[in-house]
């Protein structure tokens, strides 16, 4: 299936790793022009370097703290001097710390707001004016399955995320007039490093071992297995692409059956 990406630009952030970076890969391999963020600029260029292998084209990289809106737009500003337009946005962030309420400080608070809601904030600052002068545009976000169910032991991220589903929300019925969609992506457990830290964290303060932890989430998935990232990228992609054009302001669970939610 032709999805219509090539030639479309497309930006990934926190790219240099994980789930960013396998929808930076799919969608490079779709012919889309990338542009990666992160903070670490060293993983960056090794993401690169494999992006382009992959697409066979040149990838645009930078170093990004997505928290601090400045970054954010000349980032996006240096995007749209470097391809002359920006066509999707893929807003994504590492995850919080597993904290329980007694132990969540109000710094804890303020430092994953900006890193997980006003992070989305601006980027849709920054690509959506450009998206709408274009009369076509992808905005998407890459939260977690846990703004339908939340998670034990994920405070901030239970929390935060939901904030970032409302704006979702809004955003897609603003702009779904000028060609945009707008739309939330929620993986379960995939196989990440993220994970293996999470499983670390959950580990350390229940006296269990990550090994333990990670039988536990499989208990919890009707597939009876953890997620790949190849498997949640590739319907990243299709979000992306012209094929998904009636596909707005949904939140899309990629889990493995692990939600049990109606909807």
């Amino acid at each position: 299936m032709d999805l219509g990406l090539r030639g479309r630009v497309a930006i990934v952030a926190a790219a240099s790793k994980g789930l960013g970076r396998a929808v930076a890969e799919e969608l490079a391999q779709e012919g889309a022009e990338i542009a990666i963020c992160a903070r670490t600029a060293a993983d960056l260029e090794k993401a690169a370097v494999q992006i382009r292998s992959v697409g066979g084209r040149e990838v645009f990289w930078k170093s990004v703290d997505v928290g601090k809106p400045r970054e954010v737009a000349e980032f996006v500003g240096d995007v749209e001097k470097r391809f002359g337009r920006v066509d999707i946005c893929v807003t994504n962030t590492g995850g919080p710390p597993s904290k329980l309420f007694s132990a969540t400080t109000n710094e804890d608070w303020r430092e994953w707001t900006d890193q997980l809601l006003m992070s989305t904030v601006y980027f849709a600052q920054e690509t959506l004016p450009r998206m709408q002068k274009n009369q076509w545009g992808r905005f998407l976000t890459i939260t977690s399955y846990s703004v339908k169910q939340p998670v034990e032991g994920l405070l901030l991220s239970n929390s935060l995320r939901a904030g970032v589903t409302g704006l979702v929300r809004t955003l897609a019925n603003e702009y779904a007039a000028h060609g945009i969609t707008v739309n939330n992506v929620c993986p379960g457990y995939t196989r990440t490093d993220r994970l293996d830290d999470l499983a670390g964290m959950m580990a350390s303060r229940t006296g269990a071992t990550p090994e333990q932890v990670f039988d536990g989430w499989k208990k919890l998935i009707p597939a009876g297995r953890l997620g790949k990232p190849e498997e949640f990228a590739a319907v990243v992609a299709f979000l992306a692409s012209v094929k998904a054009s009636y596909v707005n302001g949904v939140s899309l669970t990629i889990d493995g059956g692990t939600t049990r939610s109606l909807l």
